[in-house]
Order: structure tokens, then sequence, then C-alpha cells
């Protein structure tokens, strides 16, 4: 059976949030998913030093092509 459930890591022990329907004493393998949370300031900071990463590997043909799909209406116009 595979079954992802949230859990909370306290004391050294995995904390289930929600109801496992398990036997007591199971064995089970645990994958570990961790949502840290980041600071403002850690955020901003990451996202700084990925300013300019993309510089001189998109060519002129995507950009115009990004371009052109943008003018493109897809939507009917509204009538007021």
């Amino acid at each position: 059976m595979l079954k992802t459930i949230r859990a909370k890591y306290k004391h050294g022990l995995f904390e289930p949030l929600e109801e496992v329907d398990l036997e007591e004493d199971s064995e089970v393998n645990i994958t570990i998913d961790s949502h840290k949370s980041m600071s403002e300031e850690e955020r901003r900071k990451r996202f700084l030093s990925s300013a300019g990463k993309w510089k001189d590997i998109v060519d002129e043909k995507i950009l115009d092509e990004i371009y052109e799909q943008r003018r493109l209406r897809t939507r009917p116009e509204v009538k007021l």
C-alpha cells in the first residue's frame, strides 16, 4: 500500500497529523519532503541570485514568437 500522509517531527519521532490505518508495530518506509519556511530576506536573496541567468540563452526567434503569441486575442470581447 502506498499512501502519503502529513506528519510532524518532534523529539526524534514522527507524529502523524491524520488518521493512519496500520496495525500496531507495523514497519513502514518514510520518504521525507521537508517544507522549510524561508524568511523574506532569504527568498529575496535567492530571487536576486537568479537575475540574468537566462541572458544569452534565449535567442531572438523565441522572443519574437513569445511577443507574437501575446498579441493574439483568445478571449471574446466583453460586451457591456
